[in-house]
């Protein structure tokens, strides 16, 4: 197996978050229900498999790490839970439901909500409109509410306002409201699309590489925010390279290697794994 360079100081960053952390830091291991079910899996692009036979679990509470190599499967993975990538065979049940084939927009509807890990916020709206975006139902937009007249949606959004400015103030971010996005630092950018996934009132948030243009400072802060929302019971699923982070903030940790799970557990686990160190090494 080969990889790019990139691959190499993602390898190094790799090997240096287990060699610089104690076996025993890190969060434990959750005990809560399934809430995502990843049943075997299989997905293929010109006749080249991305992920086959893929199965794993994400717990209703705690953080989950998904890592793995560069061409592991771990962004098809994401896509195909959100609804962004069609499989060719296997099944994505969402707390108790069958939602393999479902549009992204209709997935984010029933409370699976994924951020990118290039940024996609509105360059030119202000933070506190961008947060307003990511609302996935809003009263006027059905038939019911037109009838009910305007006084409804014009409540109704008076308390979203309401809402987005109360989690600029949880993230520390209320002096930025009326900043156009497209000002800020990538670290920023960053809480802002975490709180716009929060907007939509999730019961799951999937997180594809939210420290990629992040210092060291902000990623604390994240990663606190995360462990927060974590232990107010919304499950988090987090694809990240950041080895260190990921050993800090996940309670458990899902290694992809070639379109398959090769093993799962704790950070400290995973470090006495031969096959885990080779699938990044070899």
């Amino acid at each position: 197996m080969t990889f790019s360079p990139l691959q190499g100081e993602l390898d190094d960053n790799l090997v240096q978050g287990w060699e610089t952390l104690p076996a025993e830091h890190g969060v434990p291991m959750t005990t809560s229900s399934e809430i995502l079910q990843v049943e075997a899996l299989k997905c293929s692009f010109g006749g080249i498999f991305a992920v086959q036979d893929a199965s794993f679990v994400v717990k209703s509470e705690g953080i989950t790490g998904l890592i793995g190599p560069n061409g592991a499967g771990k962004s098809t993975i994401i896509s195909i839970v959100a609804g962004s990538t069609r499989p060719d065979s296997g099944s994505v049940r969402f707390a108790g439901e069958d939602v393999t084939g479902l549009k992204a927009h209709q997935i984010a509807r029933k409370g699976l909500v994924r951020t990118f890990q290039k940024s996609n916020l509105f360059a030119r709206m202000t933070v506190l409109e961008n947060l307003l975006v990511g609302v996935t139902s809003m009263k006027g937009d059905g038939y019911v509410d037109a009838l009910l007249g305007r006084w409804r949606w014009q409540q109704a959004e008076a308390k979203l306002v309401d809402d987005a400015r109360a989690l600029l103030v949880r993230f520390k971010m209320d002096r930025y409201e009326d900043t156009y996005t497209g000002e800020l630092s990538g670290g920023e950018k960053r809480m802002v699309e975490l709180m716009r996934a929060m907007m939509a009132q999730p019961k799951m948030l999937i997180l594809d590489e939210p420290m990629a243009g992040v210092n060291p400072t902000r990623a604390r802060e994240i990663g606190g925010h995360l462990r927060e929302l974590a232990d107010e019971g919304l499950a988090i699923l987090v694809v990240e390279h950041e080895m260190v982070f990921i050993e800090q903030v996940c309670n458990r940790v899902i290694v992809m290697a070639q379109g398959s799970v090769l093993a799962e557990g704790t950070m400290a686990e995973l470090r006495r794994n031969r096959e885990v160190i080779d699938a990044y090494l070899s």
